[in-house]
């Protein structure tokens, strides 16, 4: 029987690396067994006083109070919420930069972007959804249209003439206004800003016509008589505004939903992405979150981390026909 021999240094090497595996594995029970033990930095992916920023910040604030440990939000905004999204997929996977997981860069940007600095099925770890929220369109309180059918008749009698701004390249808000256009065969100028807050202040200022805009923002405007709504892009009215008529009532097959997530980068341990989900669910379960999201008109809608892929590569998949039926493109 013929004896097989080692050498010295790979008997050495791979009796390191047996020792090794079970050390790596305690290391990181002991890291997610001690998470958080420091403050934990939340990218959200757009500017400051927007929907997602308000919503953004009553989950953080939260997972403080539930963690004892502070859920810091640094707004990092560009490029449609791509910049941040990138930030997150670039930064160390400790469980201590976490952010938002978007429809606008993680479902549509795959779609309307030529090129991306970040893969968005590889790229990130998927933790928990957390909320949905449809899109509004909204007007100047002296926009000569009052109702969508007067809208579509005025655009088509004025082609280009009118605009409709978003809260960026890329964001649901400029998607619902490019299917707007798409189905109603009409063209309007497509005007996008770094965000929702300053997209309100030209709006008021009589600067653009219409926006779309996540209902968190259209909620405020309207209760204080500052603008018009017309009409949600849900399939459903939503019970903040039930008088709101949907789009699909006017221009039947109409739905984008936006919605918000929470994510990491690639190669998170599964034990602390659990964690982190579990934390994540429990936050979204207590009163004053249920309080704070129904009065911005959101709904809440946590998942499991594998739902969460899922329902992410599911709506890039349903996007991506209206995308590019839209002729709508970002080099």
């Amino acid at each position: 029987m013929t004896k097989f021999i080692l050498p010295r240094r790979r008997v050495l090497l791979l009796s390191g690396g047996a020792l090794a595996a079970p050390m790596l594995s305690a290391g990181v029970a002991r890291a997610v067994d001690d998470w958080p033990n420091k403050p934990v930095r939340y990218i959200n992916i757009f500017p400051a006083g927007g929907p997602t920023d308000t919503l953004s910040r009553i989950v953080c604030h939260e997972l403080s109070q539930l963690s004892g440990q502070q859920f810091v939000v640094e707004n990092k905004a560009g490029a449609g919420g791509n910049v941040g999204a990138d930030a997150i997929a670039k930064s160390a996977p400790d469980g201590y930069t976490i952010g938002l997981y978007s429809i606008a860069s993680h479902a549509i940007a795959p779609t309307l972007y030529t090129k991306l600095p970040f893969d968005a099925e590889k790229d990130f770890t998927g933790i928990a959804m957390l909320w949905s929220v449809p899109n509004l369109l909204m007007s100047r309180l002296d926009f000569p249209a009052k109702t969508v059918p007067e809208i579509i008749a005025l655009a088509r009698d004025n082609p280009g003439k009118y605009s409709f701004a978003s809260s960026g390249a890329g964001t649901s808000p400029q998607i619902s206004g490019e299917l707007f256009k798409q189905l109603a065969k009409i063209n309007l100028l497509h005007v996008p800003y770094r965000g929702s807050a300053p997209a309100h202040q030209d709006l008021l200022a009589g600067q653009v016509d219409m926006m779309f805009d996540n209902i968190p923002g259209p909620l405020g405007l309207m209760r204080s008589g500052k603008v018009r709504g017309f009409a949600v892009t849900s399939r459903e009215r939503h019970p903040a505004v039930p008088e709101i008529p949907t789009m699909a009532e006017y221009l039947p097959g109409f739905e984008i939903t936006s919605w918000g997530g929470v994510c990491g980068p690639a190669g998170l341990p599964a034990p602390m992405v659990e964690k982190l989900s579990a934390l994540t669910k429990k936050a979204l379960e207590g009163d004053a979150v249920k309080k704070a999201f129904d009065q911005q008109g959101a709904t809440r809608i946590w998942m499991s981390p594998a739902d969460t892929a899922a329902y992410r590569a599911a709506d890039e998949k349903r996007l991506a026909p209206v995308i590019k039926q839209s002729g709508a493109k970002v080099d």
